[in-house]
């Protein structure tokens, strides 16, 4: 049995400096195999003043319970400004953490907060935050 994770999220671009905030949409692709404990993710993020960002990375589910889901993630990816906020570099990484709810047939519904930074890579980095709610279906296949 294949299984892969498709999360839809929506958010709140640049919620604690304030200073190009904008809405921001969100969807990942979520592997079920694991590398040790680590599985793989690949995303792409999109804001209404055009900012762009593809990236790739992993997370890890940390169960409380049978219903509460902590996930830590890191990633990386290419960024691109649009009409929107100058990160500094195309080269950006994300750090995120996400508490949700999984209902009986695996869905999730939950609160994620990320950071996205160029590590000081470039002669710019002021980040940026983003607060959204994130909502992921299992999907399987029999193989």
């Amino acid at each position: 049995m294949f299984e892969l994770t498709i999360a839809f999220g929506a958010g709140y671009y640049d919620v604690y400096q304030k200073k190009h905030e904008a809405a921001e949409i969100r969807l990942e692709y979520r592997a079920s195999e694991k590398i040790w404990i680590l599985k793989p993710l690949f995303g792409v993020m999109g804001t209404s003043d055009t900012a762009f960002f593809g990236y790739g990375g992993f997370l890890v589910d940390l169960f409380f319970g049978r219903r509460f889901v902590l996930t830590p993630s890191l990633g990386a990816g290419y960024y691109n400004d649009g009409d929107g906020r100058d990160l500094g570099y195309g080269l950006e990484f994300r750090s995120s953490i996400e508490f949700s709810y999984r209902f009986d047939n695996r869905a999730r519904l939950g609160l994620a907060f990320y950071h996205l930074s160029n590590a000081n890579l470039g002669d710019f980095n002021p980040g940026t935050e983003v607060l959204g709610v994130l909502y992921s279906i299992p999907l399987s296949s029999k193989e």
